[in-house]
């Protein structure tokens, strides 16, 4: 089976290294990104198979990034996780109205984004 893509975007070196170690451990292929604008060129060059999108960026937030990727047709089988400081219900809610496919806070367990991870990349239909 093909490697899956993961881009991470997150505006904090902190989060991005540990974070890209942790994916390429596990077998995974990670492109980075640390504002919206880099994201969707990493979207359009790489077509990841996921994609771990913080809310809170420099340019666009994580709400109109997601907004973004859902009005392409060609990039609507991306699984998209929210991971971010913003635990309020209505952050949560929000997400999850949207149609997000998963939303984790900081801090957060490795062992519980993997889960996520995989759980959404398994359902990926087999190309």
């Amino acid at each position: 089976m093909a490697q899956s893509t993961i881009l991470i975007v997150d505006d904090e070196i902190s989060i991005l290294v540990p974070l890209k170690f942790l994916l390429e451990k596990n077998s995974f292929n990670v492109a980075l990104a640390q504002s919206g604008k880099d994201a969707f060129d990493a979207i359009t060059q790489k077509k990841p198979d996921l994609i771990i999108l913080d809310i809170m960026l420099p340019d666009l937030d994580g709400y109109e990034i997601f907004q973004v990727i859902r009005q392409h047709p060609e990039w609507n089988d991306i699984k998209v996780i929210f991971l971010t400081a913003k635990n309020r219900d209505v952050d949560v809610a929000k997400g999850l109205n949207l149609g997000i496919d998963a939303y984790i806070t900081k801090p957060f367990s490795n062992a519980e984004l993997l889960r996520e991870i995989k759980r959404l990349l398994d359902k990926a239909p087999v190309a």
